[in-house]
């Protein structure tokens, strides 16, 4: 079994074999029991594969968001959201918000809820995808790099509009995001409000088209509230 690298069938078989016959299987009851434990253990490498891949920022689920806190953050909304049925139909998410509040935490949920149910995810800080992509275009790989970004079901920016924007990141931004335009989804973080995008932006005909593709069809997530960090600072 080993040799024909059917782990999770393995161990099943030599826990099996460990309880001493306590368990007492049929032939079929066996065959589906390690079946059953080889198709599980394919699963959770896959599942695993995806978060190592994604590189989330943090370690998050949607069972652990806490929602005591006034955040304007809706439990019904992110429930529906953890479905991911809109990557299903491509649509978008936009999440704002101070410093602190949880924006990034709860990207990372919802991305690592979509690797869960078997979606290809990315995650990355809009500063270092700019910084990689322009080394891609130094070293040629700059195609190679926006196909590779094209390709995942989920695309998470976060830290969106921390620094403005010049014409090379403008132009890499247009391009990602009307590659992925209806196609794709993609999940944003800032910290400045939408109706500041523009201004980060910085040419107005290029503001237009990116915003025109991402807000219309988007789920718009508004935190509010003081910093958990440092709330947290404070409780200690």
């Amino acid at each position: 079994m080993k040799q024909m690298k059917l782990h999770g069938m393995a161990a099943a078989f030599k826990t099996s074999l460990e309880d001493g016959g306590k368990v007492s299987l049929t032939a079929d009851e066996m065959i589906s029991f390690l079946v059953e434990s080889e198709w599980d253990d394919r699963n959770n490498r896959r599942i695993a594969r995806r978060i190592r891949t994604a590189r989330f920022r943090y370690k998050a689920n949607i069972e652990q968001i806490d929602f005591h806190i006034d955040r304007n953050l809706e439990k019904n909304l992110m429930n529906r959201l953890a479905e991911c049925s809109f990557i299903q139909k491509s649509e978008n998410i936009l999440i704002t918000g101070s410093t602190g509040i949880g924006k990034s935490y709860i990207a990372s949920a919802l991305g690592n809820q979509a690797c869960m149910l078997g979606y290809k995810v990315i995650y990355t800080s809009t500063s270092k995808l700019f910084a990689m992509l322009k080394m891609a275009r130094a070293d040629g790989s700059y195609m190679k790099e926006t196909a590779r970004i094209e390709k995942m079901d989920l695309l998470i920016l976060d830290d969106f509009g921390m620094q403005p924007m010049d014409a090379h990141n403008r132009s890499a931004l247009i391009e990602i995001i009307e590659d992925r335009h209806g196609k794709r989804s993609t999940i944003i973080a800032a910290q400045i409000p939408v109706a500041q995008w523009h201004d980060v932006i910085g040419e107005k005909t290029v503001a237009d088209a990116v915003l025109d593709r991402i807000v219309h069809n988007a789920y718009r997530i508004e935190m509010v509230g003081e910093s958990l960090r440092k709330r947290q600072t404070l409780m200690n």
